[in-house]
């Protein structure tokens, strides 16, 4: 009796775990490719080039930080957000996609401002610092994409549960796999110039431009995708 006991009980954690598994391989494999803390880690170190290896140390740190909570709120509260003051994932994507456009465009012109900033730090005046929420978390980190799905996969989450402790761990899981996603973005930001070192300065100025020029192509697709899902709704 107490045999089948046991294997009655290790029937149904496996479901349990699975589940856990699964939720926790859901928000890190869905989110990873559009955060690309890789990608990004080249366009981190060019708008941080006037700060000392401490200041950046620091700044990948608030940025990863920063990019928790702020996947953490859209996960969990952002599709109620979005019901309460009448916005659709369409109209967000549009938005977005607008901050997106217009941050790589800047960023593609930035080549000038880098310079003088450089400049500056040589001659010993004071820099302002970077900010490490607009724009190094918001949108170059953690985007509209990015926003968009964490929206997506909190309102697909179980409204209901026959076990309390179960949702419980399913939403744990979730909370582990953002994390799992900050220690990556802390870490490819953190050796950012270990990443880029072996293109060196001119190799660098060209890879952080052709990432501005993909970020402003993602922009616009990000806009167009949104265009195209309210154009699907209208007809």
């Amino acid at each position: 009796m107490p045999l089948s006991r046991r294997r009655e009980a290790h029937k149904n954690r496996r479901p349990v775990v699975n589940d856990i598994v699964n939720s926790f391989l859901l928000i890190y494999a869905g989110l990873f490719p559009i955060v690309n803390p890789i990608g990004g880690a080249p366009i981190f170190l060019g708008l941080t080039r006037h700060c000392t290896d401490d200041e950046r140390h620091a700044t990948a740190a608030r940025v990863a930080v920063n990019g928790f909570f702020l996947l953490l709120g859209s996960l969990f509260v952002g599709s109620h957000v979005l019901e309460f003051f009448g916005i659709t994932l369409p109209v967000v994507r549009i938005a977005g996609g607008m901050v997106v456009t217009a941050f790589g465009w800047k960023l593609l012109h930035a080549g000038e401002e880098l310079e003088d900033q450089r400049a500056a730090n040589a001659s010993g005046r004071p820099v302002a610092p970077t900010d490490a929420f607009y724009p190094l978390t918001m949108p170059l980190t953690v985007g509209p994409g990015s926003i968009s799905v964490a929206i997506t996969l909190g309102s697909q989450r179980p409204k209901e549960a026959a076990d309390l402790a179960h949702l419980a761990l399913l939403g744990g899981a979730a909370v582990a796999g953002l994390a799992a996603i900050a220690i990556t973005i802390y870490v490819c930001y953190r050796f950012a110039e270990s990443i880029v070192a072996v293109l060196g300065e001119r190799g660098t100025n060209v890879v952080v431009r052709l990432s501005a020029f993909i970020l402003l192509c993602i922009g616009i697709q990000i806009i167009w995708s949104g265009w195209s899902a309210l154009a699907g709704a209208a007809h």
